[in-house]
């Protein structure tokens, strides 16, 4: 009953008209991107932060939120249509969406990725909404050591499940954890790592970091590689899939809805890593596995439910424990902050409408996108001949201007500048992005919860071993090295993330 009132509480503050608009304008912007290779839900919702600031808090974060599983639904469109993913968690719908739309199937591809998203989607909410009183609950009794603990397992699970080799990803956590270092230390007051620079004295801005490795850097990479996107669409046709289509989509949309949810609490797992696993889940438990690659199904609705469930399921660690389990939600981190509120347990009851309000603008945000998306397939897919010469002019203007807002100041611009350099030369190197990222939001607060630590226990370093929350996490943290390390598993790991 509990649970129900306070869903009662959520759709009251999701269904005002301000919210529903806020709402509305997040899905389009979403779909938008989604649908637009070379921009990001992580780089747009850096450009739209400093539009925040004069919003109140729950409209800007149910549009933030709004933009970022948006993006999931936009992806598939054109992976389908023109085999050309707008989303790197549509790369894996491609295989067998594009297939089907070569065989005249394109609408049943489109309507089987957005019943699978809308089913996703309605089901990792109400798991959000269940999940959120208990953790909320159990965060209530972690202390600085316990909270310094769950950072370090989230940093070590964000190396294992980042692709590539595991050294490459433990660096980008150090040198993000690094960049965190920049600026004036709280506690001492002693500049460091500023070089005499007053522009670092507060140290590196967040949304200039974002915004330079995942906006800039994807725009130079675009323009580096030509403008490849296709020129013609599969004809789309009846959007209603048959009865032997339904028998074969609901259970790869079941398994495909059940692992994208546990994957999407995960720290650094997200809606790729979901899409991918469901993919190879359902590709292991076909009796027809040549099929896959073919137009299978099972191909689009798997992964498409993964990945919805994945992006719904990953606000559990940012509302109740306050750390974020992706770069996206490290941008969520940043929106709160903005508006003075602490992500982490306090939020349900410091802010229960905001709590609340949010969650249930999930599900009301994936209807929105289920009755925007099948009727404008034609317009998403003639959005794609616009010249990339063209957008790419805007998006750098936008980018620009959106920096600049933060504190009228240039610095941040050729802040924005250096780490879009940065980010293409990661990409250059083939190292993921989104570990730094994590590293530089987290690293703050590790710092600052290892020192709060130390002093309640005057410098006593058995207390993260001694609380009973803390030595499970350290503990659970030790044990995934230790079995990364394992040459075995290891390649095992390579493997997968191979295929």
């Amino acid at each position: 009953m509990e649970l129900l009132s306070h869903l009662q509480l959520g759709f009251e503050t999701a269904f005002t008209l301000n919210n529903l608009l806020y709402a509305f304008i997040g899905c389009v912007l979403g779909t938008l991107i989604g649908v637009l290779p070379g921009l990001g839900p992580v780089a747009t919702i850096a450009m739209l932060l400093p539009v925040t600031y004069g919003m109140e808090p729950t409209p800007a974060l149910i549009m933030l939120s709004s933009i970022y599983y948006g993006a999931q639904y936009g992806g598939s469109t054109t992976a389908i249509l023109v085999n050309l993913p707008g989303e790197s968690s549509s790369v894996v719908t491609a295989l067998d969406g594009y297939q089907m739309a070569q065989q005249g199937r394109a609408g049943v591809a489109l309507a089987t990725a957005g019943i699978g998203s809308f089913f996703a989607g309605t089901v990792s909410t109400l798991i959000v909404a269940m999940f959120a009183v208990p953790l909320t609950a159990l965060a209530l009794d972690f202390g600085a050591a316990d909270y310094f603990s769950l950072m370090v397992f989230g940093l070590v699970a964000a190396v294992i499940m980042a692709a590539g080799s595991l050294t490459k990803a433990l660096g980008m956590i150090i040198i993000g954890l690094l960049l965190g270092t920049i600026g004036t230390d709280v506690n001492s007051g002693v500049a460091r790592y500023t070089f005499g620079q007053l522009s670092l004295f507060e140290g590196l801005d967040f949304v200039c970091i974002a915004m330079g490795i995942f906006g800039v850097a994807e725009i130079v990479k675009n323009l580096e590689s030509g403008d490849a996107r296709a020129q013609g669409t599969a004809p789309v046709n009846t959007l209603w899939p048959q009865r032997e289509d339904f028998r074969r989509m609901w259970p790869a949309i079941l398994r495909g809805t059940g692992l994208g949810s546990l994957l999407g609490i995960l720290p650094g797992a997200g809606a790729t890593l979901a899409s991918f696993s469901a993919y190879s889940l359902e590709k292991k438990l076909s009796r027809h596995p040549e099929q896959f690659g073919q137009g299978a199904i099972e191909g689009v609705a798997g992964p498409e439910s993964a990945n919805n469930a994945a992006a719904q399921t990953s606000f559990i660690p940012l509302l109740t424990l306050g750390i974020p389990s992706s770069a996206t939600m490290a941008m969520m981190v940043a929106a709160m902050m903005i508006h003075n509120i602490q992500p982490g347990p306090q939020v349900m009851s410091a802010n229960p409408t905001l709590f609340w309000g949010l969650i249930a603008s999930m599900w009301l945000g994936n209807l929105i996108l289920v009755i925007l998306n099948l009727p404008l397939v034609g317009l998403w897919a003639r959005l794609l001949r616009i010249p990339y010469r063209i957008l790419y002019p805007l998006i750098l203007v936008f980018c620009c201007i959106g920096v600049f807002s933060l504190n009228s100041s240039v610095d941040d611009i050729w802040q924005m500048v250096v780490f879009g350099l940065v980010g293409y030369l990661l990409g250059k190197l083939k190292l993921e992005a989104a570990p730094l990222l994590l590293g530089f939001v987290l690293g703050p607060l590790l710092e600052e919860n290892l020192r709060r630590a130390l002093l309640l226990s005057r410098g006593d370093f058995s207390v993260f071993v001694t609380r009973p929350i803390s030595a499970t996490l350290i503990g659970a943290a030790a044990v995934l090295l230790l079995l990364m390390l394992l040459p075995k598993l290891n390649r095992s790991r390579e493997e997968v993330f191979q295929e």
